[in-house]
């Protein structure tokens, strides 16, 4: 199968806002060194109709900039996105309905001063995907398809729970008859009896509606349940990419390796009941960010070559893509063997 949602080199930095005191003494004539925040960094990546791709990475590594950026409501520094071929974004501004986001927290997302009803209409009034006559009927039948009574069009968001406002936020992105929906932690905010409810109608809604997703979340069993491919980021960078199966199975990059190792688990044989394996080291800052390969200040398998350039990423034989020079010497020296 093509690929139908395409992320080609894309970047996002962010300037820092200066203080009162560095404006005025910018103004005055003094130099003022400001360092840019590196959110995501030369990120590619390419979704095949009808796939969910989940991303992964501990928090502030960028998974929600760029779900932000693939959605269109952040525009890129450098790179593009496009989804079958036409861009999402020209010149720093959304054109297209095609791609909509579903947020982690749906109490902030939902106007707490519009009726639900209203909100989960509003957009597809706006862009001809309904009338005003026909909008409550429209709104019903995306009520139910969530599993809503309609009766409850007329209510605000603080007489829902917290699922029941997920339900709503779902409705109102799918009401716009989206190709690719943007799911950024959308059961983080939920009580666990809620979440299953919540990712079984996730996966429902995108098998009927045939939806290309982007997965976002800190959760790996979430990631493991709903997702086709994961990609784990690391400082805004893919280090890993490739079919659940394969990355959970056998993690290729030492960070992925490290990262799943981290996951908690029941021991009921041993004297510990809860073992896990902490990631040795603090994540670097994005304001400065290692030479090389992001990774290798943590990482024990780290030399000199990673700490002096980035790693060329690597396509395995199971089509798996990864990013690091100990596995490309591995790689490497599995094809010399098969060769000899």
């Amino acid at each position: 199968m093509s690929a139908f949602l395409e992320i080609a080199d894309v970047s996002r930095l962010f300037g820092p806002k200066l203080t009162t005191g560095e404006k005025i003494a910018a103004k005055l004539g003094a130099t003022v060194e400001t360092r840019s925040v590196r959110a995501v960094s030369d990120v590619t990546l390419s979704v095949r109709k009808g796939e969910t791709l989940g991303l992964v990475g501990e928090s502030g590594c960028g998974k929600s900039t760029l779900g932000r950026l693939i959605a269109g409501i952040l525009p890129p520094t450098t790179g593009t996105v496009t989804i079958d071929g036409a861009p999402v974004m020209v010149k720093g501004k959304k054109i297209t309905t095609r791609v909509q986001t579903v947020f982690q927290d749906p109490f902030a997302s939902l106007d707490p001063r519009m009726k639900v009803g209203a909100t989960v209409a509003e957009g597809p009034i706006a862009h001809g995907l309904t009338t005003k006559a026909d909008a409550k009927e429209y709104v019903a039948e995306w009520f139910t398809r969530v599993g809503l009574d309609p009766e409850w069009v007329d209510r605000y968001p603080h007489q829902f729970s917290g699922g029941q406002r997920q339900r709503i936020a779902i409705a109102r992105a799918l009401a716009m008859q989206p190709d690719v929906l943007i799911c950024d932690e959308p059961v983080a905010s939920l009580d666990v009896s809620i979440q299953a409810q919540i990712i079984n109608l996730f996966l429902e809604l995108t098998k009927g509606l045939d939806l290309t997703c982007v997965f976002i979340s800190h959760d790996l069993s979430v990631i493991q349940h709903v997702s086709d491919r994961v990609a784990v980021m690391y400082l805004g960078r893919i280090v890993e990419l490739g079919p659940v199966a394969d990355v959970f199975g056998k993690p290729a990059h030492p960070y992925t390796a490290a990262l799943f190792g981290s996951v908690p688990k029941l021991v009921l044989d041993a004297e510990e009941l809860v073992r896990f394996d902490t990631i040795e080291g603090e994540v670097p800052s994005p304001l400065s960010p290692p030479s090389g390969c992001y990774y290798h200040p943590r990482c024990p398998l780290a030399t000199e070559a990673c700490r002096t350039a980035q790693p060329e990423t690597q396509i395995l034989p199971d089509n798996r893509a990864v990013a690091c020079y100990h596995f490309a010497q591995q790689l490497d020296a599995a094809k010399d063997s098969s060769g000899a």
